[in-house]
């Protein structure tokens, strides 16, 4: 087995060990394990000739003649933004499966990058740091301050994180470069660090660590990171373990998705909802990060779909440890992208069909999907006065009234067992943030109180005089004297 390896350099003010740093990369043409390396410098900057340094290193690749395996992308910012935005444009040319960060000094060495790739190689990783910190590589003796200071802030982000990491502060961290440019990072110094060990926790990423090697320098011989840095390290601690910022901004609006993951009780209570009517067999559409889907578990078997590749990449993690789980890209709206030869006693479908344009077709997907004498179950947001700000964000096409539901199932072959109101406590809150106050995405705040509160809302639910925020149809597929609708 092998793999292809995109190696970020963020280089600055590194004019006497630069070239000896990125001459060293040469190892790794050396590995089997290794059918492509793309190797992209970012000279975030420099003002002190390294500029020129890098100049003459690449002349002298050039007259080496082609670098076989070995590809060399070269950057600079006119002006220097820090280890993080450097690390941000290099990202922009990655097209490797794995992408780990390079410092340009010499404290680190390339070898053990090859130890890191051999685990993705043999175990499911998401991410591999290399730790300083475990037995089986040598370090230099030095500071004795330094190290009890990231120790300190190892621990911290391990409170954060639910990890035990021994080395947050590695800068060897090697992640799937997929999973990677799909976090928005926002750091621009050191403080990238802790910012990407608590994002890939968040993210439900699967990370390793092997021991490597470490040769530090001293002041004196131009180590650079000091304890400002230190402080800004806490900051960023304080500051990631609050923020939802974990996918990048898209239509599908996961940042949402992602803040609504802070409400369990919220999921809890829808699903809890819809269980009475799930059975063995199960085909979930739309299951984004799986927060309904852990609660309808175990089944005999249970298919949990997305669009969204990041969604499918975080549904893997969680099939793990679920044999009866399966993960597939499934779209709605395209017959064919369903399951092959697959039939169901149950689809769930909760809040997708308002994001289709031809919501009518998807149900008729759904019914073919459905074996005979099973249900679909479609949660859709209700009432079309409703429509504003969050459901734009949201890529909502339309609200529903029951009747415009219940029309829709029928054209697609249903027959309507029941439609449940759900959650009407919820329409204020919709009703402001999206029609009064325009806003494009809920509070940290509101998000909390309504965890807080969903237990109050469950009780009172059925009795208050408001119209629901959703409605919940519950689906039947007659036997076989059923007219079959047209396949979309």
């Amino acid at each position: 087995m092998s793999t292809t390896l995109s190696v970020i350099v963020p280089v600055y003010n590194e004019r006497y060990l630069v070239a000896a740093s990125l001459g060293r990369l040469r190892v790794l043409s050396d590995s089997p394990l290794l059918e492509f390396i793309k190797i992209i410098v970012v000279d975030d900057g420099s003002s002190d000739g390294t500029e020129q340094a890098l100049a003459s290193f690449r002349a002298a690749l050039e007259s080496e003649g082609p670098g076989g395996k070995v590809s060399w992308v070269w950057v600079r910012h006119e002006q220097n933004g820090g280890k993080g935005a450097a690390i941000r444009t290099g990202l922009s040319h990655v097209d490797t499966e794995l992408v780990v960060i390079h410092d340009a000094d010499l404290e680190y060495h390339p070898r053990d990058l090859l130890k890191m790739v051999e685990v993705f190689l043999e175990e499911d990783a998401d991410a591999v740091f290399g730790s300083r910190f475990m037995s089986g590589g040598y370090k230099r003796a030095l500071f004795f301050r330094h190290a009890l200071g990231n120790r300190l802030l190892t621990f911290l982000c391990d409170l954060v994180c639910d990890l035990n990491l021994t080395d947050m502060e590695t800068c060897y961290k090697m992640v799937r470069a997929r999973l990677l440019k799909s976090i928005p990072l926002e750091s621009s110094t050191f403080d990238v660090e802790p910012e990407l060990a608590i994002k890939l926790a968040k993210r439900g990423a699967r990370v390793f660590e092997v021991p490597i090697s470490y040769s530090g320098r001293t002041y004196r011989e131009g180590k650079k990171i000091n304890w400002k840095d230190g402080f800004r390290a806490l900051w960023a601690i304080a500051r990631y373990a609050m923020s939802d910022r974990i996918y990048a901004e898209d239509e599908r609006g996961g940042e949402i998705l992602e803040r609504l993951n802070r409400a369990p009780r919220f999921n809890q209570w829808m699903a809890d909802v819809v269980r009475p009517h799930v059975g063995d067999r199960v085909l979930e559409l739309g299951a984004g990060t799986g927060n309904l889907s852990v609660h309808l578990m175990p089944r005999l078997s249970y298919w949990a779909t997305d669009i969204n590749p990041h969604y499918l990449d975080y549904l893997d993690s969680l099939g793990g440890t679920r044999p009866y789980m399966q993960v597939a890209y499934t779209d709605a709206s395209k017959g064919e992208s369903f399951p092959a030869g697959q039939q169901f006693d149950t689809v769930v479908c909760l809040n997708v069909v308002e994001h289709l344009q031809d919501d009518v077709a998807a149900l008729r997907n759904i019914w073919n999907a459905v074996a005979e004498g099973g249900r679909a179950i479609v949660l859709v947001p209700c009432g079309p006065w409703l429509y504003g700000s969050l459901d734009e964000v949201l890529g909502h096409h339309r609200r529903y009234t029951r009747e415009q539901l219940v029309q829709v199932a029928q054209q697609a072959g249903f027959q309507v067992e029941q439609v449940l109101k759900f959650n009407r406590p919820g329409v204020v809150a919709w009703w402001l943030n999206g029609r009064i106050l325009r806003r494009k995405t809920f509070g940290r705040g509101q998000i909390r109180m309504l965890n807080v509160l969903t237990p109050v809302f469950r009780r009172v639910d059925r009795w208050l005089p408001l119209p629901p925020l959703s409605v919940i149809a519950i689906l039947r597929k007659e036997g076989a004297d059923a007219s079959r609708p047209a396949k979309s």
